[in-house]
């Protein structure tokens, strides 16, 4: 009669078992860093309702909305909802429910007040780093009457140096035709309205150039 064998476990200098150590513990490291990644979304302040420009804001129109930027830099465009919220704020533009509220749409109460107007740029002549939130110098070229005077094109002129940009949706997202080209809303200071004619008849012909200051 053959003599029966048992198989025995592996003892601590069987090269399985150091096999089967080193496969749970990649496995376990694998689930820590997906576990970990999954992780890096920051709760920002979203519209809680519809929100009109002009709107002074409260902790209860607001929601927290848990984002993943791609880019880091991005965040510093929102409110974190970590943080407590400036008290006495108001809406320089428009907000839709859910929409994530954009730091440079918000300004203090004490604030000077500003004019909100809209206008259109062939979308070379606007930078592309330009976004909502970046202060910006209003130029103007004079017209053929001022360049042939002097025999050379004119020097354009700073008409406004201190505008924010409320808002500069995508050429796509802009209102109106593809024709009318880029839009951007912009708030400018209440002392110095009185430059708006001026840039709104020059903007017709296209002589309005785009300086980015921050």
């Amino acid at each position: 009669m053959p003599v029966a064998t048992r198989t025995r476990p592996p003892g601590w200098r069987d090269p399985r078992l150091w096999v089967g150590v080193a496969i749970v513990a990649a496995s376990l490291l694998a689930g820590a860093r997906i576990l970990g990644s999954a992780d890096d979304s920051i709760r920002v302040w979203a519209a809680a309702r519809d929100l009109a420009p002009g709107d002074t804001i409260a902790q209860e129109d607001l929601v927290a909305s848990s984002v993943r930027f791609g880019d880091p830099a991005d965040l510093a465009r929102y409110l974190v909802a970590s943080e407590p919220l400036p008290s006495d704020t108001r809406l320089t533009r428009g907000l839709g429910e859910g929409e994530l509220v954009p730091a440079g749409a918000l300004r203090s109460g004490e604030e000077e007040d500003v004019v909100i107007v809209s206008l259109a740029f062939p979308p070379e002549l606007v930078p592309t780093n330009i976004g909502a939130g970046s202060v910006i110098e209003l130029l103007v070229i004079h017209d053929g009457d001022d360049a042939s005077a002097t025999g050379r094109a004119a020097e354009p002129t700073t008409v406004l140096s201190d505008v924010t940009v409320i808002d500069a949706p995508s050429q796509t997202d802009s209102l109106g035709s593809v024709s009318r080209g880029r839009q951007l809303v912009l708030g400018v200071p209440d002392a110095e309205s009185d430059a708006l004619p001026e840039i709104l008849a020059a903007s017709e012909d296209q002589r309005v150039r785009v300086l980015v200051r921050s």
